[in-house]
């Protein structure tokens, strides 16, 4: 593993699995620590991508897969808790929580509800975890013409996701990052397949170590407010990087410096958001995937998306989907485990 000044990542990021019970006030426990960022999807049914956060505040969900506006929801998740969250606070919403289902949330530390940020031309509330180079950040409202948004993270983002709220009107997912286009010229869609595409929602710059830049109405719409979710590459935790696919089922390599426990990879050109973790089901010719730009079921035998966790990197088993000859991609990965630790693979290329 690569030096890291994070002795245990998992404190940071964690996977967790869980089942739902159809009842009331259900707590989902094994986190390892109090999250901010909790992304649910149901892995048996055709429901909705969820997301949380604490800047906005329990109760309040988005959609990864839909441009909708924020709604409200406390019998979803209404409370974030020491190891976890809870869930379905007075009635049942079985998106979340249906009695008997297989449910996977991602779960990321920041640092609460946040505090005021004036480093940009908009105002912001940040909630940052400077040691994971995590922020989340909510600003509002938008000015409709190019301005500058402070992020609270003292370095440079190298991946930022926008969402509008839906104040003024519905949006899609804005993802922006050095994997994508390090000018921000070119940006992607988290609800969508699309291709990468010439878009000035970051006004075609880079972020800074301050702040970052909004443009067009994605992200700057005048009276509208947007939540972001701005992240840093931390060496021996978290990698957003670039892979080109060679069309074997031994291939590529992509060294990451840690045993990945969640990876979403994208192709640059129009493909699905695929997402891997090391919970579902384990390491080797993983087939298990859930898609974040849908609500599919999770995808439990397709060879052609299989992936190696390895103990530093990962890579794609499948001789077609992500692993498509000359196929080029963008990734995001963070790490769990350390090399050596159970139920990690000491393999590594």
């Amino acid at each position: 593993m690569a030096y890291s000044t994070i002795s245990k990542p998992s404190l940071h990021f964690n996977t967790n699995l869980y089942t739902g019970n159809g009842s009331t006030q259900h707590s989902i426990t094994g986190v390892g620590f109090q999250p901010d960022w909790t992304w649910i999807k149901s892995r048996d049914d055709t429901y909705n991508h969820f997301v949380f956060d604490a800047v906005r505040g329990v109760g309040k969900q988005i959609f990864p897969n839909l441009t909708n506006a924020e709604s409200t929801n406390m019998n979803n998740l209404y409370s974030f808790n020491t190891d976890g969250f809870s869930l379905a606070q007075s009635g049942n919403d079985d998106v979340t929580n249906k009695n008997n289902s297989n449910f996977a949330s991602w779960n990321w530390k920041a640092n609460g509800a946040g505090s005021a940020n004036t480093d940009g031309g908009i105002n912001s509330t940040v909630s940052v975890n400077n040691t994971a180079g995590f922020s989340i950040v909510k600003y509002g409202t938008g000015t409709g013409s190019a301005t500058t948004v402070g992020h609270g993270l003292n370095a440079k983002p190298n991946f930022i996701i926008v969402k509008p709220l839906g104040t003024i009107t519905t949006g899609g997912w804005i993802v922006g990052g050095d994997n994508i286009d390090s000018t921000y010229n070119e940006v992607s869609e988290l609800n969508e397949t699309a291709a990468k595409a010439n878009d000035p929602s970051f006004n075609d710059t880079a972020p800074t170590s301050s702040v970052f830049s909004v443009g067009n109405n994605n992200t700057n719409r005048s009276g509208e407010n947007y939540i972001a979710y701005c992240f840093v590459e931390k060496t021996g935790y978290s990698k957003f990087g670039s892979l080109t696919g060679n069309g074997s089922t031994d291939g590529t390599f992509v060294y990451c410096g840690f045993a990945p426990s969640f990876i979403m990879v994208k192709a640059k050109t129009s493909g699905n958001w695929f997402m891997y973790d090391n919970k579902r089901p384990g390491y080797n010719n993983v087939q298990q995937f859930l898609e974040a730009d849908g609500n599919a079921t999770e995808y439990t035998s397709n060879a052609n998306h299989s992936i190696d966790i390895l103990s530093n990197g990962f890579k794609f088993t499948g001789g077609s989907g992500s692993n498509t000859s000359g196929r080029e991609n963008f990734f995001m990965a963070f790490g769990q485990s350390l090399v050596g630790s159970n139920n990690v693979p000491c393999t590594a290329r």
